[in-house]
């Protein structure tokens, strides 16, 4: 019965408001259901967070199939995905509908993967928000580069926590 989307709007507030944070520079990131959250809330709260990064999570659910289902105001985002992830095809078709609802194309030339064995895709949508997608051949349902924890990946080619916050330090909130 709780509103997840709540609490986080209220949480940024309160760090925008007491905290002095940064309103242009307010951030969301998760893995799995939380990378799930991050884009709901990038959907539902919207003008809040300037970009969120997604790790082994997805745009998906009942809430998604809506066509308008999507930020009103830019929100970039950045997502890593393991493609030996149980829920891989999902997270390719949710990014496919984010994308091609938000009216994003490929940037050209394409920027470089980190690794041999990292595909890396980079569109920008019509309402100027970026979408970073990384793909980790052989990787699995984990956060790349974690030493310890249940979805430990650490023998991952790439540390996922580098990429997320590279990519919020270049993607403050636009108008």
């Amino acid at each position: 019965e709780s509103d997840d989307v709540a609490f986080l709007t209220t949480l940024a507030g309160h760090l925008t408001q007491r905290w002095r944070a940064d309103p242009d520079r307010v951030y969301l990131t998760g893995i799995s259901n939380g990378g799930d959250m991050s884009f709901r809330a990038a959907v539902e709260a919207t003008g809040l967070f300037a970009a969120i990064g997604v790790v082994s999570g997805g745009y998906g659910g009942p809430r998604t199939e809506a066509a308008d289902y999507v930020p009103k105001s830019p929100v970039s985002v950045v997502t890593i995905i393991g493609s030996q992830d149980r829920y891989f095809a999902t997270f390719q078709t949710g990014l496919a509908a984010w994308q091609q609802r938000l009216r994003c194309t490929p940037v050209s030339p394409a920027p470089p993967a980190p690794a041999a064995t990292v595909s890396r895709a980079t569109s920008r949508c019509a309402d100027g928000s970026d979408v970073d997608v990384y793909v980790v051949a052989d990787m699995g349902h984990v956060w790349p580069g974690a030493a310890s924890g249940p979805l430990a990946g650490s023998g991952a080619p790439i540390v996922a926590t580098d990429v997320v916050w590279d990519f919020f330090t270049a993607h403050p909130r636009r108008r």
